[in-house]
């Protein structure tokens, strides 16, 4: 087995993947997904909802927008309707790259995230703390002169530093042109989205699991979003974004344009 698997404490990638009704997960990670889930039971309807933010989003991208390259940030493992497919369905000669450090994560993805034979599917071992690295192994693939969607779906709230996260943000957004989009979905403790639960949920998480996670407020996820232009409905709720009358998550989902 890799070395850098780790079997004995919980992981994000593996605890999601639990959430979202997958298979791909250890006792730990579901014996940390069900305390969370006793902190915090909506945590299940979280994920659903991010999954299906990322279906909309992406759908809107490929079949409205006219892009054809999606830089995919925190890949998580492999489940129904990644953004490949969801993307290819649309425009099947759409390039995708996904962006992992997780070495489970990276298995299984080179095995699943296949392409369309008309497109591109590729996969960049690196963290999400490292965006220079990101861009250099991306432009393999991607040609960074055409506007690309960089989908940064939960993967902020493990940059504990919001300065840290605004500046990976800035140099991702600065090796794309105009005509670019930016994707996020972060969690929060707001009590307008019913964010007080996570308080609890996310202290056990960073005393039980792996890699330790922060929410943020409103005006901390907007400032992400500085300089964009974003498109309709703005800040909402990932559930409610163009999706009337969906129950309210305490996940923030915006989709932002490159002017």
């Amino acid at each position: 087995m890799n070395d850098r698997i780790r079997t004995d404490i919980a992981h994000n990638a593996r605890v999601w993947n639990y959430w979202l009704g997958g298979k791909d997960n250890y006792p730990v990670d579901r014996a940390v997904g069900e305390q969370v889930t006793g902190f915090y039971p909506s945590i299940g309807e979280v994920a659903r909802a991010d999954r299906a933010f990322l279906g909309r989003v992406v759908t809107h991208l490929a079949a409205d927008a006219g892009i054809r390259q999606f830089l995919d940030i925190g890949t998580g493992l492999p489940t129904a309707d990644n953004t490949h497919e969801v993307a290819q369905r649309s425009a099947p000669d759409a390039r995708i790259v996904y962006v992992d450090n997780d070495p489970i994560v990276l298995t299984h993805a080179r095995a699943l995230l296949t392409s369309a034979p008309e497109g591109v599917t590729e996969y960049v071992d690196a963290d999400a703390h490292d965006p220079e690295t990101i861009v250099k192994a991306a432009s393999a693939t991607l040609d960074f002169s055409q506007p690309v969607a960089v989908m940064m779906l939960g993967i902020l709230n493990f940059v504990m530093d919001t300065d840290k996260a605004r500046s990976i943000v800035r140099t991702l957004m600065d090796a794309v042109p105009s005509g670019s989009h930016l994707v996020l979905t972060h969690p929060t403790l707001e009590p307008e989205l019913g964010g007080e639960g996570n308080h609890e949920a996310m202290a056990f998480w960073n005393e039980n699991a792996t890699p330790p996670i922060t929410a943020r407020s409103r005006a901390d996820f907007a400032s992400f979003l500085e300089g964009l232009d974003l498109l309709e409905p703005g800040i909402v709720s990932c559930s409610r974004w163009r999706a009337e009358g969906a129950p309210v998550v305490a996940q923030f989902g915006a989709v932002g344009r490159k002017p």
